[in-house]
Parts: structure tokens; sequence; C-alpha cells
């Protein structure tokens, strides 16, 4: 039997945000991984290539589809494709000439708003592509996958903070829809070929490295150019913002830990602290020393007006206690944006 440390983590979506920092983690602690991800252009590719040469991913040798790469840093220990989920038959080939033990699905096309002009996307990426994510685990005798959900999900549920027993049945995009459907599927395939399959429905996460269109970024690169903020919903918004430290704290004690036999589990990761969008603004403001330029905004379509975690359960099973502020977490991500466009 293998030990814990030389067993093979699937990790898709590695050079996005969540992803990165899994890889790095699990790296660190002398896990085997290989990394996947199609990086598309949602956003600067040239983020994407950043994060992977973080972890000794050459860019030069990660341009063309199906080329593995290895890592400069981590040697053998971390071995990078580039590949879409959707390509069915290339992702059969890749679980059958490599002995994965775990599969860690962060891959996905993100953003609600995205999705209102561009849903092709979503259902080809999220939905296409988790599905051959689920053949293969059935296939290839994959016992435990654990895959990225959302708090979106939630929709504009009333009921606070959100718990897992709550239906979700009544998605306001697209991108929740497809959300939904994978928790759906997931089941369906627990229940089938008794596949462990652990749902991750995650709130609101920022943090160094973070996406270039979500608010913290987007924000923060205004204010420095003195450009107008778009304040939706004229900043009547709760967000339960997750600093990225918190996240991979609670992923990987899910996707490490043994005590929970469960074949099918839902968990939210948040902070369970939401905060006023307008609050938000201040601290940035605040920690920048300028102050931003306001548009307000109606409310956009497909976004909801709050989002709020309850993590017993998570904590129940898994002892995850989110330990960030927001205050410390925007100023771990303003020292890294500075560094990393050089300000």
């Amino acid at each position: 039997m293998k030990k814990d440390s030389e067993k093979i983590i699937l990790i898709t979506g590695a050079a996005g945000f969540i992803g990165y920092h899994l890889c790095k983690y699990l790296l660190e602690k002398e896990f085997t991984i290989i990394g996947l991800d199609n990086i598309n252009d949602y956003y600067d590719i040239e983020l994407k290539y950043s994060r992977l040469h973080q972890l000794g991913i050459i860019k030069k040798k990660a341009q063309r589809f199906n080329e593995i790469c290895l890592s400069t840093k981590y040697g053998n220990k971390l071995q990078f494709i580039r590949l879409n989920l959707e390509e069915k038959e290339n992702i059969k080939t890749l679980f059958k000439k490599n002995n994965i033990d775990i599969v860690c699905n962060l891959a996905a096309q993100a953003g609600v708003r995205y999705s209102l002009i561009n849903p092709d996307k979503y259902i080809s990426s999220n939905i296409i592509g988790f599905f051959n994510i689920l053949e293969c685990c059935k296939q290839y005798n994959i016992k435990k996958l654990v895959y990225a959900s959302s708090s979106s999900v939630y929709g504009n549920n009333q009921n606070i903070p959100f718990i897992e027993e709550e239906k979700v049945d009544q998605p306001v995009s697209l991108y929740a829809a497809t959300k939904t459907s994978n928790e759906l599927l997931a089941y369906s395939y627990s229940s089938l070929f008794s596949i462990q399959t652990i749902g991750l429905r995650f709130f609101t996460v920022y943090g160094p490295w973070g996406r270039p269109d979500m608010a913290l970024f987007l924000f923060t690169d205004a204010i420095l150019k003195k450009k107008a903020i778009k304040v939706f919903n004229n900043g009547n918004l709760l967000r339960d913002f997750t600093y990225i430290d918190d996240i991979i704290d609670g992923v990987s004690k899910v996707l490490l830990n043994k005590k929970n036999e469960l074949k099918y589990s839902i968990y939210n990761i948040g902070n369970s602290k939401p905060v006023s969008l307008l609050d938000f603004i201040d601290e940035i403001e605040k920690q920048l020393n300028i102050k931003s330029i306001r548009k307000y905004m109606p409310m956009q379509a497909g976004d909801v007006k709050k989002t709020y975690a309850s993590t017993k359960k998570i904590n129940e099973d898994y002892n995850y206690v989110p330990k960030t502020s927001i205050r410390s977490g925007i100023k771990d991500f303003l020292k890294w944006y500075k560094s990393y466009y050089k300000i």
C-alpha cells in the first residue's frame, strides 16, 4: 500500500488561482502532483503562466496542448499538461497512463457575469468536462474525487447563514446552474459506482495571485490608476470574503483526511463573517491611502445580494477554522499586487 506522500493527486485547473496555491501547498508536503489546465484566455494568460513559473513550469514548454512538462523546481513530483477537460479521449489517456489515486477537480469556466455573454463555455467546461472526469474516475477505479462547487448555488436564498442542507434548485445564473448540475452528477456517480465525491462550495475567494475579474483585483487596479470603480446595487451587497490560505486549509484537509467515509458530501468553505461591499472598499482605500472614484450602479443580472457561509459542518468533520481577517488578507494581496506589477 502506498504511503500518503507517495499517492498521485491529479489537480485540474492547476494554473488557476486556487489550483496554483493547492499545488504549491501539496508539493511542499512532498506529494506527487499531476497538474492540468487549458490556460484559456478568460483573463490574462501571463498571470496563469506566472503562477506556473512559480511552480517551476517554464512557459515555453507549456505552449502546446498535450505536452507533459516536468517542474524545474520540484522535479518529477510535479508534471504539468495543457489540456481541455472536454477532450474525452485525451483525458482518458491521461488516466490510463498514470496511476492516479485522488482527483481534485478545480477546472471550470468561472465568472457569473461572463456566463451571460458566453454560455457555451460553461456547458462545455463545467458540465461536459466534469462528466468526463466522473467517467474516468469510474473507469480507472478512482475512489475519491474532490471538486469545486460555489456559493452561487444558493442564489438569493434568504435563510442565513447558508447551510448545506438548503435547497439549491433556483440558481440565478448559468454558472450557478452548472455548479448545481455538478453536485447532482456527483451524487449519481457516488450512488451508482461507489466513488467518494466531495463538493466544496467556495465563498468569494481572494488573496495573492488572485483572479483579475474579482472585486479586490478590480478595485485595486482602478484605484491605483485613478479610474472609477463600479459599485453594483449601490453598494448594498454582502460578501463572505475568504482568504486563499483558509481555502487551501479546508481543501487540503478534505483531500487528505480519511476519516469521512460518506460516499457523497457537500461542504461550505467560507469565512462566516460577511462584509459589506462598501466597508470592503473603505479598507482598500485605507491601506492604499487613496480615495476611490465610485460609480454607483444597479444590481447586475445573475448576481446575488449576499453570501454567508455556515462552516459548522466542515468544522465538525475536518476541524476547519478560518483565521484570516479582511484587513490582513487585503494587506497581503496589496503587497503581492505591488510586487507583481512593480508599483
